[in-house]
């Protein structure tokens, strides 16, 4: 995952927050966010040290981030049930637009756009977005 996609997201997830958007529509964007430096994370650090770049390692890197990234919420009070549910859509959301993304290369043998990778992921987090603040509005 690129440095474009953890900015994007974390633009999202600035701007839901900013207009009072419902928690589980944060959460969304912060499952995203999660992810998307996870993946980045792995990404540079098996480049740097090839023989990191396992499964397992990836599965420790992202679980190790989802953790250090959820224990300050969980220690102010602020992880609450919305925002857990937000965060897991989010999260499989997210993964769905990066396989989006490599299903569609597959098939064209190209990408179809410039920024293709970035749009498939935050495309598919907005889209969620949507639908849930559909869902929750009173």
């Amino acid at each position: 995952m690129c440095q474009v996609c953890t900015l994007a997201v974390g633009a999202g997830l600035g701007l839901s927050r900013w207009i009072g958007v419902d928690d589980a529509v944060s959460g969304i964007w912060i499952g995203g966010l999660i992810l998307s430096s996870s993946l980045w994370f792995y990404s540079w650090l098996s480049k740097k040290y090839p023989k990191l770049h396992t499964t397992p390692y990836m599965l420790l890197t992202t679980t190790l981030i989802y953790i250090l990234s959820l224990i300050p919420l969980v220690w102010t009070g602020v992880l609450i049930y919305k925002l857990v549910i937000g965060i897991v859509i989010g999260s499989l959301t997210f993964l769905l637009g990066i396989w989006a993304d490599k299903k569609v290369r597959k098939i064209k043998g190209k990408q179809l756009f410039n920024f293709q990778k970035v749009v498939f992921p935050v495309a598919s987090l907005l889209i969620s977005s949507i639908i849930v603040w559909i869902i929750t509005k009173h």
